[in-house]
């Protein structure tokens, strides 16, 4: 009698945490996986099975759990929809309600795992955010798609299913946020989109993939890089916006104009995606230095695909005032630029910041 009073106020309670979701049958043997949807190429649709365009996030996250055979047997899925937009449209806004939604989640015994569905454009930029601000062990994995819903071979319902896998896997546990495509696990701190089209895309060239997931099947080849979640510093409880920081790519004979315009339009640091190890030209560097002498923070970051941006290298950071990234690419050198922002610090403690995170 006891254990079917517990069956029936876990469920109660489980009800309880989510809300409006969408909940499934529940089995109380089971783990329990949310998957928060966010739209994305996996929630994409087209008028035929076999062209390149399509509309991202026309697809509701039930529709999506339906179209998985066999998902129902790897944890008590249930479904909530954040936003449905293409991740070019991801904004800070959905991210801090995210970011709260998994906290929340995660605040609970009553769930094990989180997965996020989501486009893949900005994909490694969201989970590295949510690295930096999930406050739990649990695991939190990320998932997506190359190819629309309606796409002959669409490799979205394979990538939801592993997903759900490692989300619902104890041994996932205490790897930082994760994301799942084509049947490997790569670290939010070294993934990144390599590839326009290809259902191969994502990798983590300087660290290798952490893992891989086969069918279900999964097993972890070593741990995660950098501080992540719990062992963060950083919250997003209570923020409602986030400092602006805005990316300046370098090239040849690249004029200092936007760096002006950067500060113009109200940014509190600014990202140099520069050519080779953070170099920037002659008219850019004096520019970086004003802004940086002025109180915006200043790092260099790099368009080349892979290596460090050495500090004092080329260019004299101590003299110049400005910031390494270390191994972060320019799109993650911005989030983590926006949560250090989010108090005072000075140059060395956010050139810390860089080696660690």
């Amino acid at each position: 009698m006891k254990r079917i009073y517990h069956k029936v106020w876990t469920v109660i309670a489980f009800s309880f945490i989510l809300g409006n979701c969408v909940v499934n049958a529940q089995d109380p043997d089971l783990p329990n996986v949310v998957i928060l949807a966010t739209g994305g190429t996996i929630a994409g649709s087209a008028e035929t099975g076999t062209q390149a365009g399509y509309t991202s996030g026309q697809i509701g996250i039930q529709t999506m759990i339906e179209a998985v055979p066999g998902i129902d047997q790897l944890a008590n899925i249930t479904g909530e929809q954040i936003s449905n937009v293409g991740s070019q449209d991801m904004s800070i806004e959905i991210w801090l309600k995210l970011a709260n939604r998994i906290n929340e989640l995660l605040n609970s015994d009553e769930v094990d795992g989180i997965v996020i569905t989501h486009g893949t454009d900005t994909q490694e930029e969201t989970a590295f955010f949510l690295n930096l601000v999930v406050k739990s062990d649990k695991p939190v994995v990320t998932t997506g798609s190359m190819r629309p819903s309606t796409a002959v071979s669409a490799e979205g319902p394979l990538n939801l299913y592993n997903a759900v896998a490692v989300a619902a896997n104890p041994k996932s546990r205490g790897h930082g946020v994760l994301v799942v495509m084509n049947d490997q696990i790569l670290g939010a701190h070294s993934v990144t989109k390599t590839n326009t089209t290809s259902v191969q895309t994502f990798m983590a060239p300087s660290h290798g993939q952490m893992g891989a997931v086969i069918y279900g099947k999964m097993e972890f080849y070593r741990n995660p890089h950098g501080i992540h979640t719990i062992n963060s510093e950083f919250s997003v409880n209570g923020v409602t916006q986030l400092p602006r920081v805005d990316i300046v790519f370098a090239c040849a004979d690249c004029s200092a104009d936007l760096i002006d315009l950067s500060i113009k339009a109200g940014a509190k640091g600014i990202v140099i995606a520069g050519v080779g190890n953070g170099n920037m030209t002659a008219a850019m560097l004096a520019a970086s230095k004003k802004a940086a002498d002025n109180g915006i923070v200043v790092v260099r970051s790099t368009r080349v695909p892979t290596g460090y941006v050495l500090r004092n290298a080329e260019i004299n950071d101590d003299e110049n005032n400005t910031i390494a990234s270390d191994e972060l690419n320019a799109q993650k050198s911005r989030v983590l630029l926006m949560l250090a922002l989010l108090k005072k610090r000075d140059n060395a403690n956010i050139q810390e910041l860089f080696y660690n995170y």
